[in-house]
């Protein structure tokens, strides 16, 4: 039940906070969610009784659920095309690490009170983050701010020994001025009920494979009772593996494509699970914590496939919130998964099957979104409609501003 509501927390603040970071800024929303999720982590520890507990951790991820989302978009807007998988996929990695810390400090304190503590109370050192943390420069030239944009960019240059010539920053400012303009002076001006009018099945689609991959992800942590052995341990080999899936994505999605490799892995977790259920036996323990593994690693390589497509698929100024939106849908999972491990008391492969089957179901339905591999990110509601098409998969000739960052990042002068 604690998980359950804790993800309740998180079904209302991802919409919230991606909605509020397409509006004020990514690293100021950021900043803020963090700060406040430390702040009830740390009013937690001391709860008199269970029900303080229960409403603390409820606004913990009330805050801080939006964080992940938001730092993932921030990486990718970034960055240019042909770095965008690997600087991606840098801020899940650490994620998974925190998670196998998180198993050693368990396993060494018992005590869910120093627990919380020994993670919350470091995390006050994010109250910094308004201060050190730049800002989307893309986030910033879509609301006209063009001169924060320049800031940061030349100081990102001055860090990384790069020259940024005044004529680099006179193109970025005119492609930028273009497509604010473009033919329709109101091309940019569109609401988020434009954007669900305009892409109904993109987000129904998308928004289904949130929720198997969010179910089939923490389901599979949630049930080590269908594995033997010290539950301590197994989570750490659960977390270890995460790595792999994390980074098998920057060499398939960059030579496959973003929809092939969606599919792929969600069929490759869902065919391991279901396979681990004809292992039956004490004698195949070890090809049981095999599959198993190999189950979670696929199913993270798909979330970070997940993320970096959903990110692609929707244009900037509503970019976050849509992506929160179909984010929030996936939390209707982890509220499932929690209630999973009771239905192994009366089924012992029941779960195994709803995440295998989930798995099968939206991997054959991501076959029909547009593909989104070597396009520029869109910037107004007509560049996302145009998703797929030819002459956006082309790259063009003349500097865009994504191009220009990327020069900038990656390029020496």
């Amino acid at each position: 039940m604690v998980g359950t509501i804790n993800n309740f927390g998180q079904f209302l603040g991802i919409p919230l906070g991606g909605y509020l970071s397409d509006r004020y800024g990514r690293s100021t929303v950021m900043a803020w969610g963090s700060a406040l999720s430390t702040v009830m982590g740390i009013l937690r520890s001391f709860s008199p009784n269970y029900y303080i507990f229960v409403l603390l951790g409820f606004l913990d991820n009330l805050f801080g659920s939006a964080i992940f989302g938001i730092a993932f978009v921030l990486a990718l807007e970034f960055v240019g095309p042909s770095i965008r998988v690997h600087a991606c996929t840098l801020v899940p990695m650490f994620n998974s690490l925190g998670r196998v810390l998180l198993a050693y400090v368990v396993k060494s304190f018992h005590n869910w009170r120093v627990v919380e503590r020994i993670f919350y109370i470091p995390a006050l050192g994010f109250l910094s983050l308004s201060w050190v943390l730049p800002e989307s420069v893309r986030w910033l030239l879509s609301r006209e701010e063009e001169e924060k944009a320049i800031q940061i960019l030349r100081k990102a240059a001055k860090i990384n020994k790069r020259k940024l010539s005044d004529a680099s920053i006179e193109k970025l400012l005119q492609a930028n001025r273009k497509n604010l303009l473009g033919i329709d002076s109101k091309a940019q001006k569109f609401s988020i009920g434009d954007a669900f009018r305009a892409f109904p099945w993109r987000i129904m689609n998308i928004s289904l494979c949130w929720f198997t991959n969010v179910f089939t992800f923490l389901g599979l942590s949630l049930n080590l009772g269908l594995l033997g052995g010290n539950k301590y341990d197994n989570f750490m080999y659960l977390s270890f593996i995460e790595i792999p899936g994390i980074w098998l994505p920057a060499v398939t999605m960059n030579r496959y494509g973003r929809k092939a490799s969606q599919c792929g892995y969600l069929f490759l977790s869902g065919v391991s699970i279901m396979a681990m259920n004809f292992c039956a036996s004490a004698s195949n323990d070890s090809l049981r914590l095999i599959l198993y593994l190999l189950g979670k690693m696929s199913i993270t390589a798909s979330f970070q496939v997940l993320y970096i497509f959903t990110s692609e698929i929707f244009p900037t100024n509503s970019r976050s919130t849509l992506g929160s939106f179909c984010s929030m849908i996936g939390r209707f999972g982890a509220m499932v998964a929690p209630q999973t491990p009771l239905l192994a008391k009366y089924y012992t492969s029941a779960p195994a099957i709803l995440f295998a089957c989930s798995a099968f179901l939206s991997g054959s339905l991501v076959l029909f979104l547009p593909e989104t591999n070597n396009t520029v990110l869109p910037t107004t509601l007509q560049d996302a409609q145009k998703i797929g098409q030819k002459e956006i998969n082309v790259k063009p000739e003349t500097d865009t501003e994504l191009e220009i960052q990327e020069k900038l990042l990656t390029s020496k002068a």
